[in-house]
């Protein structure tokens, strides 16, 4: 392995994912040199293995089924999806796992790219093996910050590498339905897959080592969506966990807690996310390789005047659209630091990710949607908060029988009593993701319940289930 070049920049960002490019994008924006590190595909997990697919592949699903409560559409819809013509729109939209639009869209800001595995070789340094392997060695004047990601976590059963399990890559890029699948988990990526192949036409048998699905949402969130999954064939055991896997003769042979022997073609592990910090160099700036970078709401690494953590990397909150708006107030700090400015740290400030500790959105892409942002009303009592939950169900809501017959869904808004503002708000039901933002404002906002009442939601719209707990605050 040679050296083959050294180069200076302003900034080096490691990762090229959606956070490493807002990162990229908001430097080069303010006049400061760039260079971005990718050892896989421009656009990372997100574009070919996570949000994307699954939502291409969720898309049909959940519009088979919206039809399916509407008079006139469910005897057109009765029948099986086009499995084939899902997965070639799935494939359409993750550019059949080629980066070239993506790397076209980097070069046009003015970035430099470097492809091959990049690592910390000390305070502001970073190395790339390239995939010649040729080594470069890349200097910060100011910043290096880490956009890595995170990597499926497997767990430690004895043979599991021999069964060839899928992670959340090989669920969201099969080429097939598997005719028996089963999934381990039951945390999102676990009931959006089970919604998925079960629609697509495999049959799925969803483990979960806790009491059931959606645990860090409104208990009633995970409990619709497990009550629609069963009407729709799949077989959902709470209270289990995998004791051994293995395969035979091509088949999996799940043996349970239970004591219960599953047998599947394939097995999904959806059993939690790591860093990718193993392989980072972190200890050649004093920090444990493979953990997680803790930071500052500027998104700098604590000790550090050079280090940025952004994104799922910083464990402080592993959503895609959160990691990217801490990529915008990243941006902005390294670029008002490099300036000699002064920065806006105050909570709700420009440098400051303070949504990342009060209004963290989350849409869940199931059938029924289940839809959060902020606290939930135990987190909320564990904080300390005195406040009240009120819940209505969406039947109430003339846009809801509008929506589909038999609409199912419940609304909870957590109210702070001292404060009279909102805590925390849940929404579960058919198409209730496009509802969730108008929460967020609310609570980013820290919008009083008094001015609530004169936002007017339209007539008739699933938005006037506002109006309904509304009136149960008020009515209680």
């Amino acid at each position: 392995m040679t050296e083959t070049e050294s180069n200076t920049y302003d900034v080096v960002v490691i990762g090229a994912g959606p956070v490493g490019e807002n990162i990229a994008d908001r430097t080069r924006a303010a006049g400061l040199t760039t260079a971005v590190v990718e050892s896989e595909l421009l656009g990372g997990e997100c574009s070919y293995w996570a949000c994307m697919p699954s939502k291409a592949l969720l898309r049909p699903v959940i519009a088979q089924a919206d039809a399916r409560r509407l008079p006139g559409l469910a005897q057109a819809t009765r029948g099986p999806l086009d499995t084939p013509a899902v997965l070639a729109r799935r494939d359409e939209y993750t550019s059949h796992w080629q980066d070239d639009g993506q790397a076209d869209w980097l070069a046009g800001t003015g970035a430099d790219l470097y492809r091959g595995h990049g690592r910390l070789a000390g305070p502001r340094t970073v190395t790339v093996t390239g995939p010649d392997g040729t080594l470069t060695t890349l200097t910060a004047r100011h910043a290096v910050a880490v956009a890595t990601g995170t990597r499926a976590q497997l767990p430690d059963l004895p043979g599991l590498a021999d069964v060839r399990p899928w992670t959340s890559r090989e669920a969201t890029s099969a080429k097939a339905a598997p005719g028996r699948l089963i999934v381990v988990g039951g945390g999102v990526v676990a009931a959006e897959m089970a919604t998925a192949w079960q629609a697509l036409g495999s049959r799925v048998t969803l483990l979960v080592r806790g009491k059931g699905l959606l645990n860090r949402m409104e208990p009633f969130a995970g409990e619709l969506v497990a009550e629609a999954l069963t009407e729709a064939g799949a077989d959902i055991r709470t209270g289990t966990s995998v004791e051994s896997v293995r395969r035979e003769n091509g088949t999996v042979v799940a043996v349970t807690s239970a004591g219960d022997r599953i047998e599947a073609d394939e097995i999904l592990f959806a059993t939690g996310r790591a860093p990718r910090t193993d392989d980072l160099g972190l200890e050649t700036v004093g920090l444990e390789p493979g953990s997680w970078p803790a930071t500052d709401d500027s998104l700098r690494v604590n000790g550090t005047d050079w280090l940025y953590a952004v994104g799922d990397v910083n464990h402080r909150a592993l959503l895609t659209h959160q990691g990217k708006y801490q990529a915008r107030i990243a941006g902005a700090a390294i670029a008002a630091r490099a300036a000699g400015d002064t920065l806006l740290e105050e909570p709700w400030g420009a440098h400051a990710a303070t949504a990342d500790h009060h209004a963290v959105p989350q849409v869940v892409f199931t059938d029924p949607e289940a839809a959060a942002v902020g606290l939930s009303l135990a987190e909320a009592e564990q904080a300390g908060h005195r406040v009240r939950a009120v819940d209505v169900e969406f039947s109430s809501v003339a846009g809801a029988g509008l929506y589909g017959d038999g609409y199912r869904g419940r609304a909870r808004m957590v109210v702070d009593l001292e404060d009279e503002i909102l805590r925390g708000v849940t929404f579960v039901g058919p198409g209730v993701g496009e509802l969730i933002h108008s929460a967020t404002i609310a609570i980013a906002g820290r919008v009083p319940v008094g001015r609530l009442w004169h936002a007017v939601p339209s007539y008739p719209t699933l938005s006037e289930v506002w109006l309904r707990l509304l009136e149960a605050y008020r009515d209680n």
